[in-house]
């Protein structure tokens, strides 16, 4: 499988590009599952395609014009529940589909064709540029910055946001601030997976590591390896199969899943009997 990547430059990248997510993935994953807000994740991806479009129109990188998209639709999302008392899955469906019609209308409005349009809904990690990686790269380290700064916090209106608020966190401060984490991971994995299945690499590798983890730090580095093998298997396999890398992975990701809880539920089967 090495010799295979390494020769070729855009193999090495992808490779590279598959790591630097699974550390995002591994770490806010983690906070997304236990907090239970995967739909937000999801909303936020899709209000992502808005920045994709309007990066598109005023000709700069896309990923530029995803990052302050995603950041106000992440703190949108969480004023109008939080605040203003909108049910959070209203406020969500609302940016999903004002964020995916915005991207719609500014791509129309942009001359000439966008070709790498497909590449952000569906992610395309084999044509990740040099530039990307240096931007996915200092997005990671933004990223384990704050969480290894305020990881108390986080953890606290994780686990129980109620008595965080008690014990003196701000937290609707934290809240958003988790939000926005998230947004830049949306930003980190549209070129590796696209914004249809963002909410899949930020769920599952998590979602497993917690049937192997009970601390909060075990998970985020379990869930990280568990991102990273899966992008490096699915990433061979789409390699030798001649199919879409990013579906690829989140078909590998997924059958791991299916089978380590079906491996619990014939486990709890045989302890009944």
């Amino acid at each position: 499988m090495l010799p295979e990547i390494y020769a070729f430059e855009f193999m090495r990248h992808a490779v590279a590009a598959s790591l630097l997510a699974s550390v995002a993935c591994g770490i806010i994953g983690t906070y997304v599952v236990v907090k239970r807000i995967g739909f937000i994740s999801g909303g936020i991806a899709h209000t992502a395609f808005g920045g994709i479009g309007l990066g598109y129109y005023l000709g700069i990188n896309p990923l530029l014009g995803v990052i302050p998209f995603s950041l106000f639709a992440a703190i949108a999302i969480g004023l109008l529940s939080k605040k203003a008392k909108v049910a959070e899955d209203t406020a969500i469906g609302a940016f999903w589909a004002v964020g995916m019609a915005v991207g719609v209308i500014f791509i129309g409005l942009t001359p000439g064709y966008a070709p790498n349009l497909f590449s952000y809904l569906f992610g395309n990690i084999l044509t990740v540029p040099l530039d990307d990686l240096w931007l996915i790269f200092f997005l990671d380290l933004f990223i384990v910055l704050l969480v290894w700064l305020f990881s108390k916090e986080f953890l606290a209106i994780s686990v129980d946001e109620e008595y965080a608020e008690i014990s003196g966190v701000n937290t609707t401060v934290f809240y958003l601030l988790l939000l926005c984490l998230i947004a830049l991971t949306v930003v980190i994995l549209v070129r590796v997976v696209g914004i249809v299945m963002v909410i899949a690499l930020l769920t599952i590798p998590a979602a497993i590591a917690r049937r192997f983890s009970r601390s909060l730090p075990g998970m985020m580095a379990l869930a990280s390896l568990l991102s990273a093998f899966f992008s490096l298997a699915g990433l061979w396999l789409s390699w030798q199969l001649d199919i879409a890398s990013g579906a690829t992975i989140i078909i590998v990701a997924g059958v791991t899943f299916l089978l380590v809880e079906s491996g619990k539920l014939l486990r709890v089967s045989l302890m009944d009997r």
